[in-house]
């Protein structure tokens, strides 16, 4: 019990003398500790990272999918005009935005982040709503709603961090500021190209749709296909970000072992969460649609497409949890150049040629899968293959010197 309570009250990410204790007591701990008290205490400490990232990002998200929804009430065509901006032109930005935000989480409290994003979203909807039925404005309405609630939010964060609630981190504006921009700067772009680069892959489907016959059914119902991917997507980038913070946790403490563990619990979680989207979308598929629009010929194709998006959904699980080894082992270059050529050289020519045998929509989704499996492989093949105590010594190494640095 003495040695799960030691851990249980360990921080997330530890100083550079708690490392050096940490690595130490971790060599000293009997092998034979009880396997599920180690699982249950690493679980607790993914989960102190993971939920409050999931809620936060759950919350953001879903003021999109909520515009989409009442556009979708609207009409065919209202669903279809702000899907494009929504699932497409947006989603540009979203791997950049999500690089940035993880930066903003080391400086914020998580749980503040969750809160200003549920006050936006509870903004969103009450906003929404009287714009779309009372004031009658229509789609307008929507996009100038989910405007207001993303200022809101970012301002929200803004006010909280520059009026006292980082007094750690924040003393005001000052040119430190500028120290290290660079390095940040190469860090964030490589991070933001990986996340870039997996957040509009499947985003394609709905710029493809609208090259097809019965064009505004197929953009509807695909994106409503994606917008439900999206959403669900949401709580696997959340264990990327818990998943990093404990493999360079236990990297910086030199503790091998550890980074392997963390892993191996954090895929397990991020998969069951899986199977449990998986049996949801197999399960009411005849239904999924209803949220979004009430139009038979668009819940008939969002059907047709269910078991594609369930599969799609499951094997989004994984890789985003070895994306967040990357993150926290530093190889965002080389997930960047993964995601290239298993997207875009793998499964997006694979999917035309489906595409162009006839199978439509269907064969170009089905390519794209294969892509994402590719991704998932090879980076399974990356994180087992790599020599995690050289990767431990490496990083003792920079601890050291970053120490000697400011000494």
């Amino acid at each position: 019990m003495g040695t799960i309570q030691q851990e249980q009250e360990e921080p997330l990410i530890l100083s550079t003398t708690d490392q050096s204790r940490h690595f130490h007591r971790q060599q000293q701990e009997p092998e034979e500790t009880n396997l599920i008290s180690k699982i249950w205490v690493e679980t607790k400490k993914q989960w102190l990272v993971a939920g409050p990232s999931i809620f936060s990002r759950l919350a953001m998200f879903s003021m999109t999918v909520i515009t989409q929804a009442f556009a979708g009430h609207l009409g065919d065509l209202n669903l279809a005009a702000i899907s494009i901006a929504t699932t497409v032109i947006i989603a540009i930005t979203f791997g950049f935005l999500f690089t940035l935000q993880r930066f903003l989480q080391s400086q914020l409290k998580t749980a503040v982040i969750a809160w200003v994003s549920a006050i936006a979203l509870a903004v969103h909807v009450l906003v929404s709503w009287a714009f779309v039925y009372k004031l009658r404005v229509g789609i307008v309405g929507t996009a100038i709603t989910l405007d207001i609630s993303w200022w809101l939010s970012v301002l929200g964060l803004f006010l909280y961090a520059v009026c006292g609630g980082c007094p750690l981190s924040w003393n005001g504006f000052s040119s430190q500021a500028f120290v290290g921009l660079w390095d940040f700067f190469k860090l964030s772009l490589a991070s933001g190209v990986m996340l870039l680069l997996e957040n509009f892959y499947y985003r394609i489907l709905i710029i493809v749709s609208g090259y097809l016959h019965n064009t505004e059914i197929a953009i509807d119902a695909l994106s409503i296909c994606i917008s439900i991917f999206g959403w669900e997507s949401m709580i696997p980038l959340g264990f990327l970000a818990a998943t990093g913070v404990r493999v360079a946790n236990e990297l910086g403490a030199g503790n091998a072992k550890g980074v392997k563990f963390a892993t191996i619990v954090s895929v397990i979680t991020s998969l069951a969460v899986g199977f449990f989207f998986w049996s949801i979308i197999m399960g009411f598929h005849e239904k999924l649609a209803m949220i979004f629009t009430s139009s038979s010929p668009v819940i008939t194709m969002v059907n047709k497409f269910s078991t594609l998006l369930a599969f799609t959904v499951l094997l989004n699980c994984i890789q985003p949890v070895l994306s967040g080894v990357a993150v926290g082992s530093g190889w965002q270059a080389v997930v960047a150049f993964v995601n290239i050529g298993s997207y875009y050289i793998v499964g997006v020519p694979l999917g035309i040629f489906l595409g162009l045998l006839q199978f439509g929509i269907t064969g170009i989704w089905a390519g794209m899968i294969c892509g994402t499996v590719v991704q998932t492989l090879t980076l399974t093949i990356i994180t087992m293959k790599c020599k995690w105590e050289i990767e431990a010594q490496k990083a003792q190494m920079h601890i050291s010197n970053d120490t000697a640095s400011y000494l």
